[in-house]
């Protein structure tokens, strides 16, 4: 096959999977609702299972679930015959995803789920199919044809039981009211945990670390301020400790170019006021968009007294990981 056969082959199966998805909206109705009905009121967690490719498909369903707000966890099929199915209780509901309704492994369970009282969702690609006729709810996810050339390998019947799982999930993050805090919550490592949830408190310097010198203070004495504390700048604070202004390494270049006396000149008439802020329970990945919006390298913090509670700069942020 050559390069353009390759991309041909390509666009085909987007092409083909995409119809197929795009043919699920006209499915969805009042048997979605009632699953999703179910699936809210379970007191149990949500057991999604599924056989080979389904399995697969079943796991990442799980895990969508289970990180928007709907407790749920993945059970093989074959193991819940040897002991797995000690893990579903009659309070659970059982997620059954299967193509044809009918793979073995999963028939064999229903029986017993119907024995526990057990709620049944499946996802099958046939109305009449087992799977489907047990279920308290069916979900219908078939397609007219895989994108697999031999109409052989799982791929649009794949595509299309992901897609609803992930319709299924989030409706029921909607409907449970679930929040950017929630999220976080369950996703406290990595970047996105970090953008969730570090606060600019958490990385600011505070106390004896902030740079910081009064109106009077000559420009030589700021400047042994701001090489000491190590942050390319120094604040600038009246009698009250609230913030007067600001002193940054782009200030100095441009006070040099005036070649002012550095050490009769006071801050007062060198300083920039009017400086960005952040407060201490802002976001840290706010701050960094303000940073970059602003194209500067620090914030100073403060509380809602305006009094300075800290400084924050860049590098703090991209040492958090946070970048």
């Amino acid at each position: 096959m050559s390069g353009t056969g390759f991309a041909t082959s390509a666009r085909r199966t987007i092409k083909m999977e995409s119809e197929a998805v795009a043919a699920l909206e006209t499915r969805i109705g009042a048997d979605f609702e009632r699953a999703c009905e179910l699936l809210l009121q379970t007191r149990g967690r949500v057991i999604v299972t599924g056989m080979g490719k389904s399995g697969h498909i079943a796991r990442k369903i799980a895990a969508t679930l289970a990180s928007t707000g709907t407790p749920a966890f993945f059970v093989h099929p074959g193991e819940a015959s040897h002991g797995d199915m000690g893990m579903i209780t009659s309070e659970d509901a059982v997620i059954a995803l299967s193509n044809s309704g009918a793979v073995a492994e999963i028939v064999t369970l229903l029986p017993l789920l119907k024995r526990m009282g057990t709620a049944l969702v499946s996802m099958t690609g046939n109305d009449e199919s087992v799977l489907a006729k047990a279920s308290d709810v069916h979900l219908n996810t078939g397609v007219e044809t895989e994108a697999c050339p031999l109409d052989l390998a799982p791929t649009s019947s794949t595509t299309t039981a992901l897609v609803m799982g992930d319709a299924l999930a989030i409706a029921l993050l909607e409907a449970r009211g679930f929040t950017a805090d929630d999220f976080a919550f369950s996703h406290p490592g990595g970047t996105l945990g970090k953008k969730l949830l570090l606060k600019v408190a958490d990385v600011m310097r505070s106390g004896a670390a902030i740079p910081s010198v009064k109106p009077g203070t000559p420009l030589s004495e700021a400047l042994l301020e701001i090489s000491n504390k190590g942050l390319g700048m120094t604040t600038v604070l009246d009698a009250d400790g609230r913030l007067a202004g600001v002193f940054t390494d782009g200030d100095l270049r441009r006070t040099l170019k005036a070649r002012i006396d550095i050490n009769e000149t006071p801050m007062a008439q060198l300083m920039s006021a009017g400086a960005k802020t952040a407060s201490p329970d802002m976001l840290a990945a706010e701050a960094m968009r303000i940073m970059e919006e602003n194209e500067i390298s620090s914030l100073v913090v403060v509380d809602p007294d305006k009094r300075v509670a800290g400084v924050i700069h860049l590098m703090h942020l991209l040492h958090a990981g946070l970048a």
